[in-house]
């Protein structure tokens, strides 16, 4: 293990000097000359980088050309973090970095300026630079790897802090862990943009690690906001398998094989519940604002208002908003409402207790700017007319009913089509609502009525689900009569009219599943498009044959969802509670391919093995996985690369211009260097040419 790590050390150094070794020389772009893409390279650093028993003030780093400095504050971090973020300044060919902490004795600290420095003529960054000294007689030394993921869209996560806590100085707290939220790291490592982290200059002890998502860039973890990874044991640097290391050519900064794996993840349950705020938006209308989703409410009362006449509407994405809709006349409405609500919040220890507080809220009706103009306008049309001895006929106002409904084109018949009000419904006479099958064309078009029904959305109480017998490429009427519809503001419908049919098959592919399933666990399959937005899914699947119909033609991939407590949502991890979330993975089948292509009229046939989908997360494995992702990732760039080739070899054909054909020339000349490029990246053997 000694040899490994003194490997795995000497190769983090020549990561280090790389910048050193990257040119020789400026290389300056003369007129009609080539464009410089070359980073910056350093000449000197005074104190030398790895120093020890470390008591200066400025660093100094000097560079082959004039450097400037970008996005200080976003790339640069410390470890351990410093109270007081050091200064970079430049100064002739160089930076100076001025550390105004008091710094700890026997410490390791590192100066990580992530790509802050770049050449002042172009802006080429220099990737990973990292400046390490000691306030003792040593420097940590031993490094480890790993890799931070999306636990849901199964993809990796750019940027994520990973927070390394010795484990001997933490308390043992076996059933609540709030070690992120009220500690600071003992180091700090942060992955590159393919996800991959390489934390250098630990100790050979045992660490607690964490991985936060800094969604802000404040170098902090919000709960409920960034997203947040945690590991079920604690790692020694020492004792992890070696792992190989390298430096990615094409995205120019250092990559390795992941030994570390975490799958990252929002934690809303950590927000302590409690009522923020009550709001009366309209003189029917209160919302109730809750800090966290799915508050639990014992008992409401206002008063003035019967209980049953208060329609409750849980309509928000987030599940943290309710709102009290007033079923009464507006001259019954009191201006100001009192109430108690009794619900469970979190007191200042977090402990989940009932509690009952007043509600009050006051209404008075306030005229909008284009209410006022609208008013003024009429006024002066009235005027007008009384004075030329004319009769004074308002104009129409709109309905301000609304309704929509995707009752329109082509619809799913497996899903149907759905309404949507703005506010909730009072009076729906469902009987005289009509829905038509309509066979024959034009003139010869007949209507036949087919029995229906509506389902309310329980999150929603102004969305409807409208259901039927429905046929496959058929033509539907859909008809709302005048008045049949009333909200709880006193508001009808007009009639409403539309015209749509049901998808042909035979526009579409299938996708037939054959899944063999674990006992006992069941599953979740979302049948996504190539940017893995989820379009269909099946719910409580076990072992056995599935068909996905009405999957549009194009490119689409399926993530699966390991339904642990089975129920048919993914469900997220609990910090506080050390609990991970449920496994979520894109299917990969045995060619390496995650992506598949589908055409009209075209059955597809996959076959999923659970074990295999869901194989426990070994290094090994994670390194088969991410190779076959990025075997998947470079094909479709060949393909797109091939694509342009062809494209500009059009043009040319197109084109007899010398200077056009000399383009597409260099176009060829670029696109074999690319092409060799990646002839590296699948080639066997040689771990500098690997790239996640």
């Amino acid at each position: 293990m000694k040899n490994s790590t003194l490997i795995l050390k000497t190769a983090v150094t020549l990561l280090f000097l790389g910048a050193f070794l990257t040119r020789c020389a400026n290389i300056m772009s003369p007129d009609g000359g080539p464009k410089d893409t070359l980073p910056p390279v350093i000449t000197a650093i005074t104190p030398g980088n790895f120093a020890t028993n470390f008591k200066e003030k400025k660093i100094y780093i000097e560079f082959n050309e004039y450097v400037q400095i970008k996005d200080q504050n976003k790339e640069m971090f410390t470890s351990p973090a410093m109270k007081k973020m050091p200064l970079i300044s430049t100064r002739g060919k160089g930076i100076v970095i001025t550390i105004r902490d008091t710094l700890k004795e026997n410490q390791t600290y590192a100066i990580d300026l992530g790509s802050a420095i770049r050449d002042n003529n172009e802006g080429n960054p220099l990737n990973a630079m990292r400046y390490v000294f000691s306030t003792g007689d040593t420097v940590d030394s031993l490094i480890c790897s790993g890799y931070t993921a999306d636990s849901y869209k199964a993809d990796s996560v750019s940027r994520t802090f990973l927070w390394f806590y010795i484990l001997d100085s933490l308390p043992d707290t076996p059933d609540y862990d709030s070690t992120i939220f009220n500690r600071k790291p003992d180091a700090i490592a942060r992955a590159q943009n393919n996800g991959i982290f390489i934390a250098q200059n630990l100790k050979p002890v045992k660490y607690r690690i964490y991985a936060i998502g800094d969604k802000n860039d404040n170098q902090l973890y919000e709960p409920g906001t960034d997203l947040v990874g945690i590991l079920d044991s604690a790692y020694n640097p020492a004792e992890l398998p070696p792992f190989a290391i390298w430096f990615d050519s094409l995205r120019h900064y250092p990559s390795a094989d992941p030994q570390l794996y975490f799958r990252m993840f929002t934690d809303k349950t950590f927000k302590a519940q409690r009522l923020v705020e009550a709001i009366r938006g309209d003189q029917k209308k209160i919302t109730l604002y809750f800090n966290t989703a799915l508050p639990d409410i014992d008992s409401l009362r206002l008063d003035s208002i019967p209980s049953d006449k208060i329609i409750y509407d849980p309509r928000t994405k987030g599940k943290d908003t309710l709102n009290l809709w007033i079923n009464l006349p507006a001259e019954e409405i009191p201006d100001t409402i009192k109430g108690e609500i009794t619900y469970y919040k979190h007191d200042s220890i977090r402990q989940y207790v009932k509690t009952t507080e007043p509600i009050k809220v006051a209404w008075k009706r306030v005229e909008s700017k284009e209410e006022q103009k609208e008013r003024e306008k009429e006024e002066r049309e009235r005027k007008k007319a009384e004075e030329e001895g004319r009769e004074y006929i308002p104009p129409k106002k709109a309905n301000p009913f609304k309704f929509k409904s995707s009752a329109t084109g082509e619809i799913n018949p497996e899903k149907g089509f759905e309404i949507t009000v703005d506010f909730p419904l009072v009076t729906f006479d469902s009987t005289a609502v009509k829905l038509y099958k309509v066979t024959g064309e034009g003139t010869n078009a007949t209507e036949a009525e087919i029995e229906k029904h509506f389902v309310r959305d329980t999150l929603n109480i102004g969305h409807y689900f409208v259901r039927a017998a429905w046929e496959n490429a058929t033509k539907y009427r859909f008809y709302v009569p005048k008045g049949s519809l009333t909200d709880v503001m006193g508001y009808q419908c007009d009639s409403i009219s539309s015209s749509f049919a049901t998808y042909d098959p035979e526009k579409f592919a299938k996708i037939v599943l054959t899944v063999k399933g674990e006992e006992g666990k069941q599953y979740i399959i979302q049948q996504t498009d190539s940017s893995n937005k989820t379009q269909q899914e099946l719910k409580g699947v076990v072992s056995g044959k599935y068909t996905i119909n009405f999957v549009a033609p194009g490119e689409i991939r399926i993530r699966i969802i390991e339904d642990t407590n089975g129920n048919g949502q993914w469900d997220a991890g609990d910090v506080v509670n050390r609990l991970q979330p449920e496994r979520s993975e894109m299917f990969i089948n045995d060619k390496g391919e995650d992506l598949f292509a589908t055409k009209a009229n075209w059955d597809i046939e996959i076959d999923i093995d659970m074990s295999s989908v869901f194989k426990p997360m070994t290094m090994e494995n994670l390194i088969q996985v991410l190779e076959e992702k990025e075997a998947s990732r470079i094909k479709k760039l060949s393909e797109e690369w091939e694509k342009k080739r062809l494209e500009n070899l059009n043009k040319v054909d197109q084109n007899s211009s010398g200077g056009m054909m000399g383009g597409a020339g260099g176009m060829m000349g670029g696109m074999g260097g690319m092409m060799g490029g990646l002839g590296g990246l699948t080639g066997s053997g040689n771990s500098s040419g690997r790239m996640f």
